[in-house]
Formats: C-alpha cells, sequence, structure tokens
C-alpha cells in the first residue's frame, strides 16, 4: 500500500479525552475515531489490526473444532424472558421496541440465542458435543464509557458455546477453551494471567479470567508466588483473623464519641486499633421494578473493605439491585443513625456479618445514638445475622487463604472469560437431547468470550509494545509488517530502490507500506514510529551506492544494509513473528 493513496490522519497533541498510554496513542496514530462517549469508528489502520486479531482467533477456535455462525445484534425478549434473565439483566442492556411494540434488545451477549439455536437443532446425543462461536459487535450500556476500547458502549467480542452430554464433557470442552485461549493471548503479543473469577451476570459454577498485565487495567487480580493462588480481587477468598473464644467477654461500654463519625476517628479518639472496631454499612435492594423490597446492613472488621461481590452473591441478587441507603433517610425505618449505626438496635433490616466477627471479642461498634458509641461489643452476646459469610476484600499483604504466605496484587486488562454454566440455561430453555436409551436429558453448556475490540487496545498498554514516540505493534497483529520510508519522492534512484524493495517484499507475502508522501522526513519518521509498523527500511542517499537502513521498531540501534540484505533479513523476520508463537 502506498501511503500517498492511504487515509491516514496522525495528530501530534494529545486529545483530551484519552488518559491512558494506549488510548492515547490509538487516537493519535489514527487507528481509531471517536463518534461519540464510548462509541468508535476503527480507521483503516486500525481496522486491519482488528481483523489480524480475529483471524487468530479463528484458527485457535477452528483448530479446537468449533464452527462459527453470526447472529443478529437483534435479540428478541422473548428468549431473554425464557431464561429469565429479561429484568435481571440490569440497565446495561440497550432495550428498544419495533414498530408494533415488541420488545427487543441489543445483545450484550448472547447466550440464549445460542441455546435457542442447538435446542431446535439438536435432539440426539450422537449430536454432541458441539461448540459454536461467533464474533459480532455487542452493545452494553455503560454508565461511564472511558479509557477507548476498555469500556465502551459498542465494541466487538468473540463468544463460543460448548453442548455436552454430561459435566464430564463439559469440562473437556472446557479445558480445550482454555488451551485455546492461552494461545490466542499469546500470539497476540499480550502478557497474562489465568485467574479464577466470578460468573457475575452471566453465571455458572466455574469461571476463568484472562488478565493482560499492566499498570492501567482496571482489574485487580490477587496471586501468591508460593503457591498456585491467582483470582480476581472479586472472587478472592479471605482468612479470618484467630478467633478469640477464649477471651472474657467484657461488660458492654456506652462511651461519648462527638462527632466521631469514621472508623479513624473513632479509633484514634478511644486509643484502639481499627482492629478492634466495627465497621457498618447500610444498603437498599430493589425489585424488578426498581421500588425498594428491602433494607441490609452489612457488618464488618473496621480495618477491612467490603467486597460488593461477595455481598451480592451472598444476596443472590443482580449487581443493578443495589445501592448504598441514606442512613438518615431510613433512619427511622431501620434505627440507624448516620455514622453512629451498629448491629444493636437495628430493625426491618437484614443483618449481613462477615464470618471473621463471630470468633472476635470486645469491639467497638456504633451506639445507635448520635454522639456515642459501644464497646466490648461480642457476636453471640450482644447481636446476632441473619447470614454469615465472607465479606473482606483480599488485600496485598493479607495471607494466601491457601498457605498463608503474603499476597500479591496486581492491575489487567480482563481480554477474555471462560464459564462453565452447567444447566443454567439448558433447564430453563427445555434444551434437551435424546440419550442412549432415548430418555430426554438436558445439555451441558460452557460459554466463552474473548474482547477482541479490548484486545486490540491491551496490546498497546503492554510495556513492550509501546514508548514515547508511539505503538510498538507485534508482527502478528501489526497492520503492515515492513514500512519503507523513501526520502525524497522523485528521486530517481531512490524511486526505482523503494519499488525495488516493495515488490520484492509483496511477492513474498510480506505486508508493505511505502511512504511515497511528498513530505519531509522528520515527518515520516514520526508517523512511522507512531503507528508502530515493526520494521522500517529507509531508503535515501545511501541507495546511490546500494545501501539502505534497516531499523527494527523495538530496538533504537539502526544498520546499513545491501539492498538484497535488507529484503531477504526482512523476510527472515516475518515469516519468523508474524504467526505470533515466538513470543515467550
Amino acid at each position: 500500500m502506498k501511503l500517498s493513496k492511504a487515509h491516514l490522519k496522525t495528530l501530534r497533541e494529545v486529545p483530551n479525552e484519552a488518559e491512558i498510554p494506549s488510548h492515547i496513542l490509538l487516537l493519535r496514530a489514527g487507528m481509531i475515531r471517536k463518534t461519540v462517549a464510548g462509541i468508535y469508528t476503527y480507521m483503516p489502520m486500525g481496522w486491519r489490526t482488528v481483523r489480524k486479531i480475529e483471524n487468530i482467533v479463528r484458527e485457535e477456535m477452528d483448530n479446537k473444532g468449533c464452527q462459527e455462525i453470526r447472529t443478529s445484534v437483534l435479540q428478541p425478549s422473548e428468549l431473554w424472558q425464557e431464561s429469565g434473565r429479561w429484568n435481571a439483566y440490569g440497565p446495561e442492556m440497550w432495550r428498544i421496541k419495533d414498530r408494533n411494540g415488541r420488545d427487543f434488545c441489543l445483545g450484550p451477549t448472547a447466550e440464549e440465542i445460542f441455546t435457542d439455536i442447538i435446542k431446535n437443532d439438536v435432539n440426539s446425543y450422537r449430536q454432541l458435543p458441539l461448540n459454536i462461536y461467533q464474533i459480532s459487535n455487542k452493545f452494553r450500556d455503560e454508565a461511564r464509557p472511558r479509557f477507548g476500547m476498555m469500556r465502551s458502549r459498542d465494541f466487538i467480542m468473540k463468544d463460543a458455546y460448548s453442548f455436552d452430554k454430561d459435566s464430564e464433557g463439559m469440562d473437556v470442552s472446557y479445558d480445550e477453551m482454555y488451551e485455546a485461549y492461552t494461545n490466542v493471548f499469546t500470539r497476540c503479543g499480550l502478557k497474562f494471567r489465568s485467574v479464577e473469577a466470578d460468573t457475575g451476570a452471566i453465571g455458572g459454577s466455574n469461571s476463568h479470567e484472562f488478565t493482560a498485565l499492566c499498570e492501567y487495567g482496571e482489574s485487580e487480580i490477587a496471586y501468591c508466588d508460593s503457591c498456585d493462588l491467582a483470582a480476581t480481587v472479586e472472587k478472592a477468598t479471605c482468612v479470618d483473623a484467630v478467633p478469640e473464644k477464649d477471651m472474657e467477654m467484657l461488660p458492654l461500654e456506652k462511651v461519648s464519641t462527638p462527632n466521631m463519625k469514621s472508623i479513624e476517628e473513632v479509633s484514634k479518639f478511644l486509643g484502639i486499633e481499627e482492629s478492634k472496631t466495627i465497621k457498618a454499612l447500610l444498603f437498599v435492594v430493589y425489585d424488578e421494578e426498581g421500588k425498594e423490597k428491602e433494607y441490609v446492613a452489612a457488618f464488618l472488621r473496621g480495618d477491612r473493605e467490603l467486597n460488593m461481590t461477595k455481598l451480592i452473591n451472598a444476596l443472590d441478587i443482580p449487581e443493578h439491585a443495589i445501592a448504598f441507603a441514606d442512613e438518615e433517610k431510613v433512619g427511622q425505618v431501620t434505627g440507624a443513625v448516620t455514622g453512629f449505626t451498629g448491629p444493636m438496635g437495628l430493625h426491618d433490616c437484614k443483618l449481613i456479618v462477615d464470618s471473621e466477627l463471630v470468633g472476635l471479642r470486645n469491639l467497638c461498634a456504633g451506639g445507635g445514638e448520635k454522639d456515642y458509641h459501644i464497646k466490648n461489643v461480642n457476636y453471640g452476646r450482644d447481636y446476632e445475622g441473619d447470614m454469615i459469610c465472607d465479606l473482606k476484600t483480599l488485600k496485598a499483604g493479607d495471607p494466601c487463604p491457601i498457605c498463608g504466605a503474603p499476597v500479591k496484587h496486581a492491575r489487567g486488562v480482563e481480554v477474555g472469560q471462560v464459564f462453565k454454566l452447567g444447566l443454567k440455561y439448558s433447564e430453563p430453555m427445555k434444551a434437551v437431547y435424546k440419550d442412549e436409551n432415548q430418555q430426554d436429558k438436558p445439555m451441558w453448556m460452557g460459554c466463552y468470550g474473548i474482547g477482541v475490540s479490548r484486545t486490540f487496545q491491551a496490546i498497546i498498554d503492554m510495556a513492550d509494545n509501546h514508548d514515547d514516540n508511539g505503538i510498538i505493534w507485534p508482527m502478528s497483529v501489526a497492520p503492515y509488517h515492513v514500512i519503507i520510508t523513501q526520502v525524497k519522492v522523485g528521486d530517481e534512484v531512490q524511486d526505482r530502490v523503494s519499488k525495488e524493495i516493495y515488490e520484492s517484499l509483496t511477492k513474498a507475502g510480506v505486508e508493505v507500506l511505502w511512504d511515497d508522501r511528498d513530505e519531509r522526513v522528520g515527518v515520516k519518521f514520526k508517523d512511522a514510529d507512531l503507528i508502530g509498523i515493526p520494521l522500517r527500511i529507509t531508503v535515501g542517499k545511501g541507495a546511490q551506492s546500494g545501501l539502505v537502513e534497516y531499523k527494527l521498531r523495538r530496538d533504537l540501534d539502526k544498520v546499513e544494509l545491501l539492498v538484497a540484505d535488507a529484503i531477504n533479513q526482512a523476510i527472515e523476520i516475518v515469516n519468523k513473528e508474524k504467526d505470533g508463537r515466538n513470543f515467550f
């Protein structure tokens, strides 16, 4: 491709809307163009890379015997009502009506559609197992779209669904997809970890998230160097403090704590550790129609942080069905007092108690009265919970729940997730097959998603894949493998040598971008670095002597080579790296 014929608009200034390197560089390199918040157009250079990522995904999926289909982004509400998710999914679902008033959604995912297809097409155990997938746009009405493709409202996703006769078959399909995902992200040049994850709105029994490791990611994972622990912070279990059951329960003591509302203020005022206090958090839970259903009070040790995902799972409610309550507003109903709420004296309110509190003794809690706290509060004697469970967030330095060593944290971007769905969709949607005895049995399902557009951006956020000058694409996903930078367009020798290199490389299957623009050479170099083409061959004055400059984007050094040697070395390195199997 001659750059003089290409549509490319690069930016020298950092766009105001962009906050992280990958988003900044995609906009500056002219790879994407913002339409409105959370919605982007893929420009020619960016789209070439997206297609390469899609092709890597296709190759790995097809190698596992999966078959590709394409469903409509418009999905009828009837299927979602059949699975029970029409109201449960939440405000992220984009709901629309046709001219006849029939309800549809812009698909945020596709479990219902795929289940419906297979239940109508498969009726015998002889037709199983099956794994079908698609690569298509998905839509989620994000409340706060940001960071480009990382949290957008319109995104590209590969979703696959396996159908098996039994749980053992589902486990096999799951392992095959796990291996395929490992291959995909390795070939794309990502440094990643697979970690245990919460199943969220998709549901199911088990899940692993593939997290591209980078300092700008929204995901946070906990891991242990001494054992196999690796999980998202939402999923990671916590170790309770050593129980103090042998400690004497002291009498309750009401103490004045004027205007001391926070855990930090109270602990300093009373001269006690934050770990000797009880933190109270009040929530309101809504029903499917958005009306207040009940109040929930969560209690945990004062120095702990509440894990909202654990609370939501304990209550068995959708994420959108809970919000922090205004304690002052609901105080007359529940007995809560802003800043002074404790586990005693609450009513008309469900009490969820962190498991750690059960074994601790003589803690300080809100007194249920303005400007007062109560010391020596003990579970069982002074209060009890409607539910006891782990509500804590596993923090860096906490003991590993498996081996006890200090846990470490890392940030990253979720680029893929695999789920064991089991019978979650097949039972309510009646996706059954006839076994060897002609008995109806439900199909066992798995679900497997890759965020193609997220992967596209996450690649750049890897430390090795960008610098101050721009993107450094891995060969496997670069828009072009080689860029020829011609210093002086119109020079007879440079024209001839550039053409020779271009035609030789193209004939060898190398994708070449020829910068033949009538621009200053400094502009050409800046654009070449910004868009991140892996290999640059510069044709300048040395062409008179049959020499060109050869430089890999990832290296600082550049060398002069004979034209034939530059061509041969370019072909060799492209063939070695273009499928992405030689990264790590």
